[in-house]
């Protein structure tokens, strides 16, 4: 409760919160300087785009943060992982952990998930395999396109980084 209670007096809608997920600064100077406008403008092309690019996916889980809504994007990490390993008794391991801590009611950082699809899912999971969360993971994703990805686009944190960029590409050609 008192770390949920430390992040109100740290909401933001600013961009200055982004720092946290990039590397420390001297490894990140010459990539920021990096991020041209065309980046930046090709993540509101589509929310594949903006998933796909690492300082993009930052942003996004950023502005969720902001929001107190990074359950969502966390989840979607986390099956995206998931489907990575190899190891049988690593997949019951991580499916056991992504079950407690995304999926189960009352679950620390519970997605918002019908009872059907929740059931489906932890059937699934009684004998894992690496796309036994692959419809969860879709009906979050297709829950983030709808309705966080739009709020992120219409942001001030990412209308600056736009500006920015744009200022940066601007300084640049003079």
């Amino acid at each position: 409760m008192k770390t949920r209670l430390g992040c109100l007096s740290k909401k933001s809608d600013s961009y200055s919160d982004f720092s946290e997920f990039l590397p420390p600064a001297h490894e990140t100077t010459a990539r920021c300087l990096k991020l041209s406008t065309d980046e930046v403008v090709r993540w509101s092309e589509s929310f594949d785009n903006l998933l796909a690019h690492k300082y993009g996916l930052a942003a996004f889980r950023t502005f969720l943060k902001s929001e107190f809504s990074d359950e969502n994007i966390e989840f979607w990490m986390a099956c995206e992982d998931y489907k990575k390993i190899k190891s049988s008794t690593k997949l019951v391991s991580k499916a056991n952990k992504i079950f407690k801590e995304f999926i189960e009611v009352q679950s620390p950082r519970e997605v918002n998930i019908d009872y059907r699809t929740r059931e489906k899912t932890k059937q699934s999971l009684a004998d894992p395999t690496p796309n036994s969360l692959n419809e969860v993971q879709g009906k979050i994703y297709s829950l983030m396109e709808k309705d966080s990805y739009p709020r992120f686009l219409r942001s001030k944190m990412y209308q600056d980084l736009v500006n920015r960029a744009h200022a940066r590409g601007q300084r640049r050609s003079v």
